[in-house]
């Protein structure tokens, strides 16, 4: 293994291990907008394959418009994200941002992670409703297939969006707050398929707020405050010094900020 350094705020140097493994998906000078204001600035380096990597930092340090702008949504992003356009990607937004009132079963929405190899123009056959009955059991949410949304509670909401991302199957798992207001026990069980989704190498990339859940559970971190403090294994980045320098980025941030003017 050897170490680079890259220029992050100012003169603060970012540090970042290059793995022997490839990366999954490489950033290039990636800058994100969210409404018309920068939220992401100059964001260069590359995620590991098969690592689970959180993002993590203070409270509107762009980690959500990062994730955004990976998985394809509609934000404003210049620069570059380089993957392979073969690589299968799955992407679990905030829960807060599905509509619950829309008359859709458990069982529909979990069957959605099969639209890539079936379409949505089809009904599932015995095989692909055998499949749907697998992915619910497998987050504790055998018999719910009938129920609506509208139904559920915030954890039983968040087991059937992650039996959706079983069925997609994908190398790349991007996954937005995905432990936030739900109960201890389906958190614990949730942290359960990430640690099978790292024994099958696929590379999960997840915005969250609990440091402790990141020690104990994922390989490297990209701590951002709008810009890169530090990105590299957990250990390393997790330091008193590189949370501090966060805050005092947070600290001086203008929401009112026009379009970032820095040259590449």
């Amino acid at each position: 293994m050897r170490a680079a350094m890259a220029t992050g705020s100012g003169d603060e140097p970012v540090a970042r291990a290059l793995q022997e493994a490839p990366p999954a998906l490489r950033l290039h000078d990636l800058t994100v907008a969210w409404r018309g204001h920068p939220a992401v600035h100059h964001l260069s380096g590359a995620f590991v394959a098969g690592r689970a990597t959180a993002i993590v930092g203070p409270n509107g340090a762009g980690k959500s418009s990062l994730l955004a702008a990976i998985g394809g949504a509609r934000v404003d992003w210049s620069g570059r994200i380089e993957r392979d356009p073969a690589l299968r990607v799955a992407w679990l937004p905030q829960a807060s941002e599905l509509d619950r009132s829309f008359p859709i079963t458990v069982g529909e929405i979990v069957s959605m992670g099969l639209w890539a190899r079936i379409g949505s123009l089809r009904g599932l056959r015995a095989e692909e409703r055998a499949r749907t009955g697998e992915a619910l059991r497998a987050v504790g949410l055998e018999g719910f297939s009938g129920r609506l949304l509208s139904e559920l509670s915030a954890g039983q909401l968040q087991r059937a969006l992650f039996a959706r991302l079983l069925l997609q199957d994908a190398e790349l798992i991007l996954l937005d707050e995905p432990f936030n207001a739900i109960d201890a026990r389906t958190t614990a069980d949730l942290l359960s398929l990430l640690a099978r989704w790292r024994a099958e190498a696929r590379t999960v990339i997840a915005v969250l707020h609990d440091l402790e859940q990141v020690r104990a559970h994922f390989d490297e971190v990209l701590l951002l405050a709008r810009e890169p403090v530090a990105w590299g294994p957990t250990a390393q980045v997790l330091q008193a010094a590189h949370l501090f320098r966060a805050r005092q980025m947070a600290e001086a941030w203008d929401d009112q900020a026009g379009v970032c003017r820095r040259a590449a």
